[in-house]
């Protein structure tokens, strides 16, 4: 079953600043000659993967899918929020932290950021 993702305006936000800081360290490269992509460009692609996951399937087991209870849910208080991992074994690793809702067949992302230690 695949799912419609649906962003907050900060979790929005967050994802277009990584789109911009990959697209600029990947225009610096080409500009000097360099081959080997940015950590920017890592990151993105790692995040734009794990969004990838999420939609089509959010128990996708590279997700390493859990709940996560510091941060509310933006539509039922009593509901889970969920963390999906998109970096393993990096220090400050990046998170995807979502919701079912507000429709059925829909995924809200909440946020998008390192992981709070």
């Amino acid at each position: 079953m695949a799912f419609t993702l649906v962003w907050l305006p900060e979790s929005g936000e967050q994802y277009r600043a990584l789109k911009v800081a990959a697209e600029r360290a990947k225009a610096s490269r080409a500009t000097s000659g360099k081959k080997k992509s940015s950590r920017q460009e890592g990151l993105f692609k790692q995040v734009g993967k794990t969004l990838s996951f999420l939609s089509s399937n959010p128990k996708h087991p590279g997700l390493q899918t859990h709940e996560y209870k510091s941060l509310p849910n933006p539509y039922n208080p009593k509901k889970k929020v969920f963390e999906a991992c998109a970096q393993q074994k990096t220090p400050s690793a990046w998170r995807v932290f979502w919701c079912y809702g507000p429709e059925k067949d829909q995924i809200t992302i909440v946020n998008i950021r390192k992981h709070p230690d």
